[in-house]
């Protein structure tokens, strides 16, 4: 016999919420990191107090502002409704509740060189190699290649 299950209340914390809500942003594709909305609050961080990036208020429902830095080359307006996506989900699916009002800030882009110069690189060279491979003669002749000589340049 299956048992009744009792009517109850569940308690669920502001850090726990903001733990939901971190672990959302950071799976978000094109998010990477976090960042701080003022100088107290970038001070709290430094000094181990506070975690930057989300801030919950609850009075008329659950309301948050979500401050976070967005990798260059991809479109924000998609990043922003990717972690309102995830973020609405996340609270629905762990607390059930839903959110009444939640602000996406985009303080900056951050650029990250190596990521960039690599994929150039590849660019270059892949480029490289089809130009070298469409201007080499297919045949040379041996004649071509005896008569040819060099000037040395003096140093």
């Amino acid at each position: 016999m299956p048992e009744r299950s009792l009517a109850g209340r569940s308690i669920v914390t502001r850090r726990a919420i903001v733990d939901i809500v971190r672990t959302a942003v950071q799976g978000s594709y094109g998010v990477s990191g976090f960042s701080d909305p003022s100088l107290g609050r970038r001070l709290l961080r430094w000094l181990g107090l506070d975690r930057p990036g989300v801030r919950l208020t609850t009075e008329g429902g659950v309301r948050l502002d979500v401050f976070i830095t967005v990798a260059y080359g991809v479109p924000v307006a998609e990043v922003a409704r990717q972690v309102d996506s995830a973020v609405r989900y996340s609270l629905r699916h762990y607390v059930g509740t839903e959110v009444a009002g939640l602000t996406i800030h985009v303080d900056g882009l951050r650029y990250q060189p190596s990521a960039v110069e690599r994929a150039e690189a590849i660019e270059r060279t892949e480029s490289g190699e089809r130009s070298a491979s469409e201007t080499k003669p297919s045949h040379q002749t041996a004649a071509a290649g005896a008569t040819a000589s060099r000037k040395r340049k003096p140093r």
